[in-house]
């Protein structure tokens, strides 16, 4: 554990001994299955922490776009923490409530130091709803109505929240990953959600962690009172931050040494289930 002392509020899930008032999860690895589903055991999970008292928040590395399904089936707080904390967004209200962006000058030298590091790299940029890309740009999904197609130099004339690199690199994708974050130095924060996903970068000091330390802030709760769980290495500063961090068994090795606690996997509803042991029976 890496706090002491009680809070003096009396509600919330209660952790050996102490009570936990904020639960903040990542999306896909840690609160969806593989395939992208919410299950109906991990639905209930949250709706008992909540009932307790507990707030939920969700904190993931995808855009606004990409959360209204999955807000919409549990009890959460309104503000969704999006683009790794770039973004916060306003579920409810379908609403952006926050942007913490990267300057025109600043991407373009970004795009410079990668394009000098990587092999045939193709950026794409995110903006509040808005969404670009090069043409080169390998897409997984079909592109969101409104994409702007064009070369980067057009793509970052206004801020970004999220400038996104795709390349032809062979080897290990987290290899390549800490080339980039080297390549860039402090002008900007650097990461990735998985093996499989790009490699994205937000403007010096944004995080999850970030963020989420507003939202707590805002909502009077201490980062010792908040269950922190997640997978990736863009989880890492959030697990850190908060008091107490749990990774399901699929998480990346660097996470799983860096936790708490670690739960079962991700298809076999690992935050539910540990959310399940601290609640008791229902």
């Amino acid at each position: 554990m890496k706090h002491s002392g009680g809070a003096e509020r009396d509600d919330g899930i209660l952790i050996f001994g102490e009570r936990v008032h904020m639960v903040a999860s990542d999306l896909d690895g840690t609160l969806l299955r593989r395939d992208g589903a919410l299950s109906p055991r991990t639905v209930s999970a949250i709706t008992s922490a909540v009932d307790a008292g507990t707030e939920v928040v969700l904190v993931t590395g995808r855009p606004p776009r990409w959360v209204d399904a999955v807000a919409a089936q549990i009890p959460c707080h309104p503000v969704v923490i999006c683009s790794n904390g770039a973004l916060t967004y306003d579920a409810k209200e379908r609403a952006v409530t926050g942007e913490h962006t990267i300057s025109p000058g600043a991407a373009l030298q970004l795009v410079d130091l990668l394009r000098a590091e990587l092999t045939d790299p193709a950026f794409a940029v995110e903006a509040g709803f808005a969404y670009g890309q090069e043409p080169t740009y390998p897409n997984q999904w079909p592109l969101p109505a409104g994409s702007l197609v064009a070369a980067v130099e057009h793509l970052v004339t206004m801020p970004v929240a999220k400038l996104v690199v795709r390349h032809k690199e062979p080897g290990d994708p987290w290899e390549v990953l800490d080339r980039a974050r080297r390549a860039v130095g402090e002008l900007a924060e650097v990461t990735s959600s998985g093996p499989g996903a790009p490699i994205e970068l937000a403007a010096p000091g944004v995080s999850k962690a970030s963020a989420l330390a507003f939202l707590a802030a805002v909502a009077g709760v201490e980062a010792k009172a908040v269950l922190a769980f997640g997978d990736m290495p863009n989880d890492l500063t959030m697990l850190a931050w908060a008091g107490t961090s749990v990774a399901p068994a699929n998480a990346h090795p660097e996470v799983l040494a860096a936790v708490d606690y670690v739960t079962t996997d991700c298809d076999q509803d690992g935050v539910a289930v540990f959310l399940e042991g601290l609640l008791g029976p229902r």
